[in-house]
């Protein structure tokens, strides 16, 4: 199934499950287990998708693809002699204030001098978990959706950790819906720069796999309904400019574009 969360005509936020090009609407968001289809049914051309859920936070996992790291060893000043994969997960957070949705605009903040795209798959958790099994954390995820991990990575590499880097409004785009029953352990997934692939990889590459690492994050801190993990991009980052616009596609869930502007 692919869960939407849209803007209709009169500028309702609503729920649905998509058909083909129609979405049939749900009588409440499709995060609340009692949720029920209804038999009204809208045309997909007459919404504005939005992010398919408003997370409470967003959950990154850095420094998950092994050619990813050789390539940024260099940019986050890390050794040569440094291994070739984290013992542990590397986590991060961006703020809820970073979502956007399919179309919406990223912004190119004046203080960086250069902000990266980074294709990921995202995981929708879909009920609450805490200090979970990999087995109960493949139970809990909703589906998955498309995502860019937008980064200005002259701060990410000025401040010698992430947080500033990552949590600028709008560097987080999710889209276009969130899609169940799928395998996230065998996706394609690329990135599209003005038309031209910049990333191309799959996630059988994952250093550390959906399961575990939702269970590994779910050992720090409460996942609740509609929070996100972003699993990590492959290699191939590399920085975007205002007028650009940017395609994130996993073939097995759709496409999530945006263009960037300048701040101001």
């Amino acid at each position: 199934m692919k869960f939407v969360r849209f803007m209709d005509q009169s500028n309702e936020i609503k729920f649905g499950v998509l058909e083909d090009t129609n979405i049939r609407l749900f009588d409440r968001t499709f995060l609340d287990s009692k949720r029920q289809l209804t038999d009204q049914v809208i045309k997909l051309e007459e919404v504005r998708l939005l992010a398919p859920v408003e997370p409470s936070k967003v959950i990154c996992v850095g420094l998950n693809y092994s050619l990813h790291i050789k390539e940024m060893k260099s940019s986050l000043n890390l050794k040569d002699t440094e291994p070739s994969k984290p013992d542990d997960p590397i986590v991060f957070l961006k703020p809820q204030t970073s979502v956007i949705g399919p179309g919406d605009k990223i912004i190119y903040p004046q203080i960086s001098q250069r902000v990266d795209f980074e294709a990921e798959l995202a995981a929708v958790i879909g009920k609450t978990i805490k200090g979970v099994t990999e087995e109960e954390a493949s139970n809990a995820i909703l589906g998955y959706t498309c995502a860019n991990d937008v980064t200005a990575r002259d701060l990410q590499q000025k401040d010698g950790q992430w947080t500033r880097g990552k949590s600028f409004d709008t560097f987080c785009p999710l889209g276009p819906w969130v899609v169940t029953d799928i395998d996230p352990s065998d996706l394609d997934i690329q990135l599209f720069l003005n038309g031209e692939v910049k990333q191309s990889s799959n996630t059988k590459y994952f250093i550390t796999p959906v399961p575990r690492l939702i269970s590994f994050i779910s050992q720090v801190m409460t996942l609740n309904p509609g929070d996100v993990v972003l699993t990590g991009t492959p290699e191939g980052v590399g920085p975007m400019q205002p007028g650009d616009e940017v395609v994130v596609k996993i073939p097995a869930i759709g496409e999530l574009g945006n263009t960037i502007i300048a701040e101001n």
